[in-house]
């Protein structure tokens, strides 16, 4: 028979309370965890991120109940940047999936007791065939921690569930001790952002990785007016190119300067028909190079208020990118 709630109606002032008591709460439980990184977790902490670079298979992490919710989503982060790892349920593990498990992996299991009876199969197969095993867990003289080859010793926290049942705190320390050691891998292995592409192809994180070569205008495509050329002329190009803005060179091909159409709507006032582009362009563009993200790229638009950004290679234009190009990638 399910339990009759009787609801209570505090209101949005009471429900924003019990927010700020929760986010006070785990925030008390996360200062506690740097607290101990400070001290006695940093020798494990350190140990366990040595064999965990160290193995050449992967990183098999366990658990069950929420610790398993925590540890499926550990191995993802794990191997989206650089080391192989995959969660295996403890209980699919006792029935078949200890198969999955080779000896030059090494184990991640986590549980906040220490004691969940669904991990003893996966432990002791880890002990028998002397695959590394890193426990993640609050329960210091727990089955778990004296099998461990190495320990991540939990600091106890208190809960931010009023009756102290429901993990919250708890499992916002494991998330955020997982992922500290997903990170510290990352930078052991020299993990970079082209690395980091390549494990995330689609979407705006794909799109923000890519380099601007793979997406800027060349050729025919650049509008470009050399200097002395006339405002009627350079406002010819800009009209035809439709990127918002003509590069203007020197005599030897350098990029001397920009207009833009914001500078011919601030001139409209004058005759334009004998001023030359020289009166009026910006003498300092924002450039970026072949080799720069996208994400960076959208970022110079946004902080300079701008639509477009020459792309030079020791200061002579090779292309140009547009805010447009950006929103078709899918990176805005």
């Amino acid at each position: 028979m399910n339990a009759r709630l009787v609801k209570r109606t505090g209101g949005p002032q009471a429900a924003t309370q019990s927010a700020l008591r929760t986010i006070s709460t785990e925030q008390a439980g996360m200062a506690a965890l740097a607290e101990a990184l400070e001290n006695g977790l940093a020798e494990p902490f350190g140990r366990a991120v040595e064999v965990l670079a160290g193995i050449e298979g992967r990183v098999i992490v366990s658990g069950v109940g929420k610790s398993g919710h925590i540890g499926s989503k550990l191995a993802a982060t794990l191997a989206s940047t650089g080391t192989p790892a995959f969660f295996v349920h403890p209980s699919e593990a006792n029935h078949g999936d200890l198969g999955m498990v080779a000896r030059d992996d090494a184990v991640i299991a986590m549980s906040w007791s220490g004691e969940s009876q669904e991990l003893k199969g996966i432990v002791a197969y880890a002990k028998r065939f002397s695959i590394p095993l890193i426990a993640i867990t609050a329960g210091e003289n727990s089955a778990l921690a004296k099998e461990a080859t190495v320990t991540l010793l939990l600091p106890r926290v208190q809960e931010a569930c009023p009756h102290g049942l429901a993990p919250t705190t708890s499992t916002l320390l494991q998330l955020a001790i997982g992922d500290a050691l997903a990170v510290a891998l990352l930078e052991e292995r020299g993990f970079t952002a082209e690395h980091f592409r390549t494990f995330h192809p689609g979407g705006r994180l794909g799109a923000n990785l890519t380099h601007i070569s793979e997406v800027m205008r060349t050729g025919e495509q650049i509008p470009v007016a050399p200097r002395g050329t006339l405002m009627p002329e350079a406002v010819m190009t800009l009209s035809k190119k439709k990127v918002g803005c003509v590069c203007i060179l020197e005599t030897d091909g350098t990029l001397a300067g920009i207009i833009t159409d914001g500078d011919v709507a601030r001139n409209l006032q004058r005759d334009l028909r004998d001023v030359s582009v020289d009166e009026i362009m910006t003498p300092t563009p924002r450039t970026v190079s072949p080799e720069t993200l996208v994400g960076k790229a959208v970022a110079m638009l946004d902080e300079y208020r701008i639509s477009a950004l020459v792309v030079t290679d020791e200061n002579r234009p090779v292309g140009i990118v547009h805010f447009h190009d950006f929103l078709r990638l899918g990176a805005v």
